[in-house]
């Protein structure tokens, strides 16, 4: 009851702007002043209905965005006071939707689509052609729906129910989930569309990790967050515990050591700007983590890793670093400097095109250089939040719409997409 009194004292709050920069402020435009009338008005259904379609994901932004920098922190009542906590009214209202909500959808057209990977762009694309009444099968190579929200954030911060409840939902929905199934590997894009699927959706996110591409990043007791953060349970970290970069995903490595016994954690800066959300290295280091600012890593050892100290202006910008190398102490070392995309997709099917990131190329409708094969995400933009990931998702979920309606126009729903090269048994067809 306390925390239901707490989410109508903060609905109380909203001024009801007219020019609600709130809104503005989220990537995907939430109509945040209506969803907080319907809620005032006891119509929680409808505030859920419209979170839904706008984010088929809310109950997770609600959890897991950067809400400082985007709608709260946009609030005109935070100039002076402080903003609406809209993730909590929205987090109550999506929670309870998740389980309320009546499967509605159009009627099956006979038609089917492929989306790969589970994560937030692959699910927010999946939900939104099967609600158009196409058939929709997922493939991914882990065993649960999630992608980064599962095996990216820490349970503590996302727990996997919500997305064991999220895969029931799609279930109820008609979406079909092939796990354990990497597109690149046995099978290919190619096959996607031999087997009757009219558009591929690609939602890969990005798996590899940076290297620093120095010496020591294959020692035992170096680690790269992306593997980390996939299974804590699966490393033995020791008590001092040494993380390259001060990003959320070093925040979240933190944080997690610290709950698995880690006694002294620290992150170590290059120079004193930090790109974690404030709120979460407020967290981190509330929990006992430390950050280390100017220390630009050289090489890596078993006894840690070693450093160049960086020299400042009066403005806080590096200007150089000492010649002196010097070395900290730890027990493991986990580098988290980003993550770029593996590179399956693009080896195995003819046509389809990368960046020197190796990121999808795409057009402005979201088709890659293959037609008929449409991408957003991770996969196209490099390492973002889930709401981004969302945000494309959605654009790219329209385009596939328009494809797949100008398709059917044309009479070329039995047809591949057109230009597409496909190999069966060795014999190229064109």
């Amino acid at each position: 009851m306390p925390v239901a009194i707490h989410i109508i004292e903060e609905a109380d709050r909203c001024l009801q702007c007219k020019n609600p920069m709130c809104q503005k402020g989220c990537p995907v435009s939430t109509n945040i002043p209506e969803v907080i009338r319907l809620f005032k008005d006891g119509k929680l259904n409808e505030a859920g209905a419209m979170l839904f379609e706008n984010n088929p994901l809310s109950v997770v932004c609600s959890t897991v965005c950067n809400h400082e920098g985007q709608c709260e922190g946009h609030c005109i009542r935070g100039r002076k006071d402080t903003p609406v906590h809209f993730s909590a009214i929205e987090n109550f209202i999506s929670d309870l939707y998740l389980e309320r909500m009546q499967i509605e959808r159009k009627p099956a057209n006979g038609r089917s689509v492929a989306v790969i990977g589970a994560g937030p762009a692959g699910i927010t694309v999946a939900v939104k052609l099967a609600h158009e009444g196409y058939g929709v099968t997922v493939f991914d190579s882990k065993e649960r729906i999630g992608g980064v929200m599962r095996y990216g954030i820490p349970e503590f911060r996302l727990p996997s129910s919500v997305l064991d409840r999220y895969a029931k939902r799609m279930a109820d929905m008609g979406i079909m989930f092939r796990a354990n199934t990497t597109i690149g590997g046995a099978l290919e894009i190619r096959d996607l569309f031999r087997d009757g699927y009219e558009c591929v959706f690609v939602g890969t996110g990005v798996w590899r990790p940076r290297t620093l591409g120095m010496r020591g990043e294959s020692l035992a007791n170096v680690h790269f967050s992306v593997d980390y953060l996939a299974d804590p349970t699966a490393f033995e970290l020791g008590e001092t515990v040494a993380i390259i970069g001060v990003g959320n995903s070093a925040v979240d490595v933190a944080r997690t050591a610290l709950r698995r016994g880690a006694r002294h954690v620290t992150m170590y800066s290059r120079s004193k700007e930090v790109t974690a959300s404030p709120d979460e290295l407020a967290y981190a280091e509330l929990e006992g983590a430390e950050v280390a600012y100017g220390r630009a890593i050289t090489m890596l050892t078993e006894d840690g890793p070693v450093f160049k100290r960086a020299i400042f202006d009066e403005d806080d910008n590096v200007i150089g670093f000492d010649n002196d190398l010097v070395q900290y102490d730890a027990d493991s070392t986990i580098i988290c400097i980003s993550q770029g995309p593996k590179n399956k997709l693009i080896l195995t099917t003819p046509g389809l095109e990368g960046g020197e990131r190796g990121l999808l190329l795409t057009d402005e409708r979201g088709m890659t250089t293959v037609d008929g094969v449409f991408a957003a995400g991770d996969v196209v933009t490099g390492s973002k939040t889930v709401v981004h990931a969302v945000e494309g998702a959605k654009r790219v979920a329209e385009s596939m719409l328009e494809y797949l309606d100008a398709k059917a126009a044309v009479g070329e729903v039995e047809k591949e997409p057109l230009g597409y090269i496909h190999h069966v048994h060795g014999i190229m067809d064109v």
